[in-house]
């Protein structure tokens, strides 16, 4: 099918070698001989008068153009399976969809555990894909590779629609022997003492108490750099460390690996957690769905103070 002289079928092709990076591989996802698939590139090559690909052994390497086609022409499609051809009644009984949420692990075991255990009642058919927080979180958004992001709103762009989920503030928590914590700690002894602090994916994007510190040009001593939350215990267990964790995350580990909390006031204001996903995911009613389902699990969440586990 032509529009205005382009063979929109080539988009199909194009969006297959994007995520496939292999003609034999990209071909079958959508169908199409190899034969076919490689006369579909030599289209494409000279009606954008690029490359688009060059190889790399047997991977298709793109080329920046190729890169800077790839997020519109996955955006179009995308759009046109939600809005036009997806017909179908939205049912949770019945249906299987898996929904793909990029979050930390704090998230997953604070909030997450109590939605899985709602859909196994409701929609035992659905699945769910956790990611984990890496480089570009924005990007896999607006590529609509994830349903979901879960993150502190400032750290969110404003390019997609986002929800409130629920407000969460920072405690400093160290090992319960940890002498040093059983007084009152000052600001400066927190900075100087040794911390147990969590960054992100390849580049090591900073949890929100180090962007905060940051900002304001102070720089505490990071003994040691972790991907996730989960494991901050047990490099704080017997050893004088000190790690800024949401303060929701004590009552998790108050079960396995107790933590005691700093007397300390930290100069970090409370924060809010939130809701993103894709602005062409407004009308697909299994997002619509799932996003009222975690905005009302959301409300459910009690309200917690920063000096409510002090020792």
């Amino acid at each position: 099918m032509r529009f205005k002289g382009f063979d929109l079928n080539l988009l199909v092709a194009l969006n297959a070698l994007m995520a496939e990076r292999n003609v034999t591989a990209a071909a079958r996802s959508i169908n199409l001989s190899q034969p076919a698939m490689s006369a579909a590139i030599g289209r494409l090559r000279a009606y954008f008068g690029d490359e688009l690909f060059t190889m790399r052994g047997r991977e298709l390497v793109p080329t920046p153009r190729a890169e800077s086609l790839a997020g519109p022409i996955r955006e179009a499609l995308l759009h046109i399976q939600l809005s036009v051809i997806s017909k179908d009644v939205f049912n949770p009984a019945e249906s299987n969809r898996r929904f793909r949420i990029l979050l930390s692990d704090f998230m997953a075991v604070v909030f997450f555990r109590n939605i899985v255990e709602r859909i196994a009642r409701e929609a035992p058919a659905i699945c769910f894909e956790f990611l984990p927080l890496g480089d570009e979180p924005d990007d896999l958004i607006r590529r609509g590779e994830v349903d979901f992001l879960i993150l502190p709103e400032l750290f969110m762009s404003n390019a997609h629609p986002k929800a409130p989920l629920f407000e969460e503030r920072l405690v400093c928590v160290g090992c319960p022997t940890n002498e040093q914590l059983s007084r009152q700690l000052t600001f400066e002894k927190y900075m100087s003492m040794g911390h147990v602090a969590v960054r992100f994916g390849r580049t090591q994007v900073p949890t929100i108490e180090e962007t905060l510190l940051l900002e304001r040009g102070l720089k505490r001593r990071v003994e040691i750099v972790v991907q996730s939350f989960g494991m901050i215990p047990p490099l704080l267990a017997d050893t004088g460390r000190i790690a800024t964790i949401p303060s929701r995350l004590v009552n998790h580990f108050d079960k396995t690996m107790p933590l005691r909390i700093a007397d300390i006031s930290l100069p970090f204001p409370a924060f809010t957690e939130a809701l993103q996903w894709p602005a062409f995911h407004n009308s697909d009613p299994a997002s619509i769905w799932m996003r009222e389902l975690l905005l009302q699990e959301a409300s459910r969440m009690a309200p917690v103070r920063a000096t409510e586990h002090q020792a």
